[in-house]
């Protein structure tokens, strides 16, 4: 189970929750790269092994058709197109001797590849 603390319009806006170790990391990143102006986008792109792959990158931009929410001031951003296939997603970041790094948790995905890096 994930550390959410979210309510239920804050899921309702784009689906994706972002847990509080996600959040904790984001804001860390974001203060080395010493940028206020940034948001977190998740997006669902054609690609990978399996068909589509997740992409997480730090973006200035807010796009026609984007949804945002506030995640305890990490702001996080999905484009219309993502939407549907993000829907339910928990995003997490891991930080043990055996994982380390964001992992997303989508039960949209019927099933992925060995990487997990690509999803159907």
């Amino acid at each position: 189970m994930t550390d959410t603390a979210l309510t239920t319009e804050t899921q309702n806006a784009h689906g994706v929750t972002l847990t509080t170790a996600a959040s904790d990391k984001v804001k860390s990143l974001l203060a080395q790269e010493g940028r206020e102006d940034l948001r977190l986008r998740v997006a669902v792109q054609p690609g990978g092994c399996s068909g589509l792959i997740y992409q997480l990158y730090f973006d200035e931009r807010f796009l026609d058709g984007d949804v945002a929410v506030d995640f305890d001031g990490v702001e996080v951003i999905v484009d219309n197109m993502s939407v549907p296939y993000l829907d339910g997603a928990a995003i997490d970041f891991k930080d043990t001797i055996s994982e380390q790094g964001f992992t997303i948790d989508n039960p949209n995905a019927a099933g992925s590849c060995a990487c997990g890096d690509s999803f159907h």
